[in-house]
């Protein structure tokens, strides 16, 4: 099933805030702005320009099983620097392949070089999930509202 919709459908629907951190940043700094944000992922941001992304899963991989401290690493030496971006006109269903295939749960969304957004595939799932959800309630409406006009022609 397609599913209609694009990232900036998405985005002008949630907002495009997002919450970023720069790369000399401190791993602390980056997982303390997730929790208090309650986000799994920020953007790596130098100068306006997204460079890459750090994950809990990063951190868990990286400083955690490593037995780096968090507060003396980087946020450069453990960010993901191989993006895989969107833009606005990429469709709901090429994002949850190209996440699912990738295996990420958090694409930035680009114009260029210049970060305008960010999903996750929460995002997608709900976006999904109200489309699925409007397209039962239209069906329900027109098969109600056929049989009503059915039987009310009958003599």
């Amino acid at each position: 099933m397609e599913i209609a919709g694009s990232v900036g459908s998405i985005l002008s629907h949630k907002g495009s805030a997002v919450w970023s951190i720069a790369p000399n940043s401190m791993v602390f700094d980056a997982i303390q702005l997730m929790a208090d944000k309650n986000v799994g992922a920020l953007p790596v941001v130098d100068k306006g320009e997204l460079v890459g992304i750090i994950s809990e899963r990063d951190y868990t991989r990286q400083v955690s099983l490593k037995g780096k401290s968090s507060k003396d690493t980087p946020v450069r030496e453990i960010m993901t620097q191989e993006l895989v971006t969107a833009n606005s006109a990429d469709t709901v269903s090429e994002c949850m392949r190209v996440m699912t295939e990738s295996r990420i749960r958090h694409l930035p969304v680009t114009e260029g070089k210049k970060m305008i957004g960010l999903i996750s595939l929460g995002d997608l799932v709900k976006w999904t999930i109200s489309a699925q959800a409007a397209t039962i309630d239209a069906l329900e409406e027109y098969i109600t509202g056929g049989y009503d006009a059915i039987r009310a022609s009958r003599p």
